[in-house]
């Protein structure tokens, strides 16, 4: 299989990449201010080992080979389908040979296209219990911080739960699931080995952990106090997670580049998290003491 990584060689095809089809309910484009810098193109691009991204300038999507399948992480935005299985193809891999698709976290910006990729592959869609509750209903959870954005996605009808610390073995690839709630309750990060020869890095794909949020949500409410309990369990987690190379759902939340390869980079992504966080909090609270 020859494998086509250099922006050349994505360039040469760009003018064939599928677009996104107005009349198809699972790809129909989201309006939204941000679409066109989270869909920013970028070609597909080799990690280490046989572990790629295929997604996009603003939202990472991740494919790894695991020799007896292919596996998926993300699905960006509805209309983002079409061009996430272009760049499998333009890698030199056949999008039916997808068996898995995992999911980080049920928001349009990362789980929008999974219904697309799921129905085009035949691939099985892997989430959280709270994930899932969000892909089957297309829409935020009513604790969501972001819920008052309102919006909705295409559904997503066939999920198998995974829980907590468990392993998905494909392959010669074992995938571990952790859960890291904070953004959503159903957030669920990634993590796997990948080698080259004798070399082996641990790779983590990290769900989102800004406390980002609608202009009327409090984090300092009562009612958020599980959010926050959350967030604290994932900074933990995050920073003890072995992490060789870190990629976060979006980009420019690892650092520099579409990926870090930084010492320390997990330990840094929870450090920069709770730094926000208790920003955030100290803000909301000097506001209510005036």
């Amino acid at each position: 299989m020859i494998v086509m990584t250099t922006i050349a060689a994505w360039l040469m095809g760009a003018a064939s990449v599928a677009a996104p089809n107005a009349e198809d309910p699972l790809t129909r484009p989201m309006a939204l201010e941000r679409a066109d810098e989270w869909l920013a193109p970028a070609p597909p691009e080799k990690i280490f080992g046989t572990s790629y991204l295929v997604g996009f300038g603003g939202l990472s999507v991740v494919l790894i080979d695991t020799g007896a399948g292919l596996v998926l992480i993300d699905g960006a935005l509805p209309q983002a389908a079409p061009m996430i299985l272009d760049n499998v193809r333009k890698l030199g891999f056949d999008p039916k040979d997808i068996k898995f698709i995992l999911s980080t976290e049920p928001h349009y910006d990362h789980s929008g296209g999974i219904a697309a990729l799921a129905r085009d592959t035949g691939a099985t869609v892997l989430a959280s219990a709270r994930g899932a509750e969000g892909l089957r209903a297309g829409a935020h959870a009513k604790d969501d911080p972001q819920a008052a954005y309102g919006g909705s996605w295409p559904r997503v009808t066939r999920i198998r739960v995974v829980r907590d610390g468990q392993v998905i073995r494909l392959g010669k690839t074992a995938i571990t699931a952790h859960a890291t709630p904070g953004h959503t309750m159903g957030s669920m990060s990634w993590s796997w080995k990948a080698c080259e020869q004798q070399a082996c890095k641990a790779i983590l794909f990290a769900s989102s952990l800004n406390p980002v949020s609608s202009d009327d949500y409090r984090y300092s409410a009562p009612a958020s106090a599980p959010i926050v309990k959350g967030f604290a369990a994932s900074h933990k987690r995050m920073a003890g997670l072995a992490c060789d190379i870190l990629i976060a759902a979006h980009p420019d939340n690892a650092g520099e580049g579409r990926y870090s390869s930084a010492p320390g980079a997990c330990r840094a992504y929870a450090d920069r998290s709770r730094k926000r966080l208790a920003d955030r909090l100290a803000r909301e609270r000097a506001e209510t003491a005036r």
